[in-house]
């Protein structure tokens, strides 16, 4: 087993990926913000005290633009042309052992190409996460990200994965 993106000096590189063929890809992605009581309420309630606008539909939207700009932020990720991304919250409202109330973020990316959109997905959570943060800050200063991983993927040489299978 070996990592991909290094030549063979040991250099980064970015892998041809030209005589792939293309296939329908898809990642889901996912993540969770912790927040105090407080701004769980706020982020529910669709509240626009913070002057920024709705909590849910501006992470959203900040999401999509994520996945659709990861080439330009992780070095040796592949343009690749999306036909589709989803991203979904839920809130819970039963605390953790802290105290904290969650919101849970799930991403999906699709394309047709001849690599994947792990990348794409993942960055979407993570856009998504941190425009919670942004938005909310103001509020609370101790927000957590955390848990931010892929949930499965298809398409491509290596088929179908599922995390924990």
């Amino acid at each position: 087993m070996e990592l991909t993106h290094f030549n063979e000096a040991g250099l980064p590189r970015m892998v041809d990926v030209g005589a792939k063929p293309e296939t329908k890809r898809e990642a889901v992605a996912y993540g969770r913000v912790l927040v105090n009581r407080d701004v769980f309420e706020l982020i529910k309630a669709g509240d626009t005290s913070a002057n920024k606008g709705n909590v849910l539909a501006t992470a959203q939207v900040g999401g999509i633009m994520g996945a659709k700009r990861t080439p330009d932020i992780i070095p040796m990720c592949h343009p690749v042309t999306l036909t589709g991304v989803d991203i979904t919250f839920e809130l819970n409202d039963t605390p953790d052992n802290n105290g904290k109330y969650s919101v849970e973020i799930t991403a999906a990316a699709r394309c047709a190409g001849a690599t994947g959109v792990e990348m794409e997905a993942l960055t979407a959570v993570s856009v998504a996460a941190l425009t919670i943060y942004d938005m909310c800050k103001a509020v609370q200063k101790d927000i957590a990200i955390e848990n931010i991983h892929l949930l499965k993927k298809s398409g491509g040489k290596s088929g179908e994965w599922t995390a924990g299978n």
